[in-house]
């Protein structure tokens, strides 16, 4: 059955707090997504879609009649002035998706891959860059510590240009669950920082690692920086004293991802 919303109702209320309100997203348990690419790959890789929104025109594009009618999700048709809204463009999308958030369990990640520990990141943008760089250079999984962007932010999710769904996403509240994960598994904790005395073209990144990648502006907390088997920095010129944050980590899994290929 699709139901039809053409006014700002409960449910087209409940999806607008999603855009904009992490603790009601985190409540409900979904977050909207926007975009052809970030809901083909949600949908490529399995996540659970909730509800396709659709604006409702005469003659839907290929991609959205093929995601129309092959989904097993809730189905709304929404006015175009409310569908702009929630795509927060001034046009309305073809489609929206609200999609459900997986759990935040460790045991998810693959131990004998390469994963991403961003520590505090403060910015939804930097957030989902990293993720589509994790997501371009072999990356399992993603693992957010700390009081943190969120990573189902629209802005991370944009960002990410759907590339979130490619990962593993996790979020934990310190570096101490991860650890107990990893310690089993015998995974090498690397981290960036920028006073790293080992040049990252020289560390072994090849092996079960956990890539670890600090706030913005203050980088690793120490908990994570003693956690480090190495420390890695990247060599520069010029006046630049530092790299953004999602910059430098996006230089290391290059890196690793080269060191990677060439073992294999």
């Amino acid at each position: 059955m699709t139901i039809r919303i053409t006014t700002r109702n409960a449910r087209f209320q409940q999806w607008e707090a999603l855009l904009h309100n992490r603790t009601k997203r985190h409540r409900q348990g979904e977050f909207l997504v926007q975009g052809v690419r970030p809901i083909t790959l949600a949908i490529d890789h399995g996540w659970a879609v909730r509800t396709l929104i659709s604006d409702g025109r005469p003659r839907m594009s290929t991609w959205a009649r093929e995601a129309w009618e092959s989904t097993t999700a809730d189905r709304v048709v929404m006015a175009p002035e409310l569908m702009a809204e929630l795509g927060e463009k001034d046009e309305p999308s073809e489609l929206l998706a609200v999609v459900e958030m997986p759990a935040d369990s460790l045991a998810r990640l693959e131990p004998a891959g390469l994963t991403v520990v961003f520590d505090r990141p403060t910015q939804p943008g930097n957030l989902g860059t990293l993720a589509r760089s994790a997501d371009a250079f072999g990356a399992t999984g993603l693992v957010v510590t700390g009081h943190a962007a969120d990573p189902y932010d629209p802005r991370a999710v944009r960002s990410s240009t759907g590339s979130l769904f490619a990962l593993t996403v996790v979020r934990a509240a310190s570096h101490r669950e991860v650890l107990e994960w990893a310690g089993p598994h015998g995974i090498q904790t690397v981290g960036t920082d920028e006073t790293g005395r080992i040049d990252v073209r020289t560390a072994d990144l090849t092996g079960p690692l956990l890539l670890v990648v600090g706030n913005e502006t203050t980088g690793m907390t120490a908990a994570w920086r003693e956690a480090c088997d190495q420390l890695v920095s990247i060599p520069m010129a010029g006046s630049a004293s530092s790299l953004n944050a999602a910059t430098a980590g996006s230089i290391v899994l290059e890196e690793a991802f080269r060191q990677r290929r060439a073992a294999m």
